[in-house]
């Protein structure tokens, strides 16, 4: 074949142009979209029928033009309807809104663009971390990574954590209403802590994060819902929590809510162990801190076993993710075992088997996550 020219496939050619294309726009669509969301923009549709752009920018308090040409690209988008009669007026349906528009929604989309921005804004030390082969620490990402996280998945943990995924495993929802001692390692803002709290008042909770303006923003979060006597936060790492702090309390639970014996009925990653630079040490500390006949709980994204298996856009945004902050910050903390966000079960179950776990099951999961169960 050497020296021959390749003959490329005109169709093949603009097929793959068109697919390339479609991602240029939908970059660009994600700007727009963060604008609408900062601006109110989409709240001002949601729920108010057929408006014409100067509507809509009366009731954003935006300037109309800008508004136009913005509502135009939601449009060519599909995000919006436009009807040419009557002066030109957009629609938001009830199903857009809840993607757009409900920050309360399980499937609100808008925060998650925040991740991508800050993937942009910290390229150059991507670029530096592919040369060099160092890692990148989850603390030394631009800002907006962090509340786009925890804004992203505090809808989804909402509206599964305690109704469907708690529930599906051994026993562990009847604990935590008799009042258990629950330690949530990699806490990041605290919102799965926060939400535990609210749920199981008789529990006590303690959230672990090695990153210390996330414990801070988590402790924010908890005075703000009204559970901050039961959820406690501490910067610390998956490998060096204590068990129990200093000083028992009346309640028979000591000072970072383990109880007075020091073992934790509950231990959760959520989302978190695939970040770690070793994970069967993060393991195995959680087996030293758990009570006799506790849980571990752990919360990861979706994955089929093979990479051929893992072939589809929620794929391709946790490997993307996965290539610059999950793999980066595992691979600053030493890289023991690098996972990347797209382990997989299998691997999972390999990493609690060598952390001395001899039960380990998928207890539930959904097209973006898996829920195992491990017990010692």
């Amino acid at each position: 074949m050497d020296g021959q020219a390749t003959i490329i496939d005109q169709d093949k050619l603009h097929a793959f142009v068109g697919r390339a294309i479609n991602d240029l726009a939908a970059g660009s669509a994600g700007v727009m979209i963060s604008l609408g969301q900062k601006l109110g923009l989409y709240k001002a549709l949601a729920g108010a029928g057929p408006l014409t752009a100067a509507e809509v920018a009366q009731r954003a308090g935006c300037a109309e033009r800008y508004v136009r040409e913005w509502l135009n690209a939601q449009v060519a988008g599909g995000y919006l309807a436009y009807d040419a009669g009557a002066g030109g007026r957009y629609t938001m349906s009830p199903e857009q809104a809840m993607v757009l528009a409900n920050e309360e929604s399980p499937v609100f989309i808008p925060n998650a663009w925040e991740v991508v921005a800050a993937m942009w804004l910290d390229e150059t030390k991507s670029l530096e971390a592919f040369k060099t082969g160092k890692g990148v620490p989850w603390g030394d990402h631009h800002d907006r990574l962090y509340c786009g996280v925890a804004a992203f998945f505090r809808n989804g943990y909402r509206a599964s954590l305690v109704k469907e995924w708690l529930p599906a495993l051994d026993g562990v929802t009847a604990k935590l209403e008799r009042g258990i001692a629950v330690a949530d390692v990699g806490c990041g803002y605290g919102h799965s802590t926060v939400q535990m709290a609210e749920a199981f008042p008789r529990s006590r909770f303690t959230g672990f994060d090695a990153h210390a303006p996330s414990i801070a923003a988590a402790r924010g979060n908890a005075a703000e819902a009204g559970v901050a006597d039961r959820a406690t936060f501490v910067t610390a790492r998956a490998t060096d929590y204590a068990a129990a702090a200093q000083g028992a309390r009346s309640d028979g639970t000591r000072g970072d809510g383990a109880q007075s014996d020091g073992g934790y009925d509950l231990i959760c990653f959520f989302d978190c162990l695939h970040d770690m630079g070793d994970p069967v040490a993060a393991a195995k500390h959680a087996a030293k801190r758990l009570a006799p006949d506790g849980t571990v709980m752990l919360v990861e994204p979706f994955a089929d076993a093979q990479t051929e298996g893992s072939v589809s856009p929620v794929a391709r945004l946790y490997y993307s993710g996965s290539t610059a902050i999950c793999c980066a910050h595992a691979i600053s903390e030493g890289g023991k075992m690098v996972l990347g966000a797209q382990a997989g079960e299998a691997r999972l179950a390999e990493v609690f088997r060598e952390a001395g776990f001899t039960r380990f099951r998928r207890a539930a999961a959904t097209p973006f996550n898996l829920i195992l169960e491990a017990r010692l």
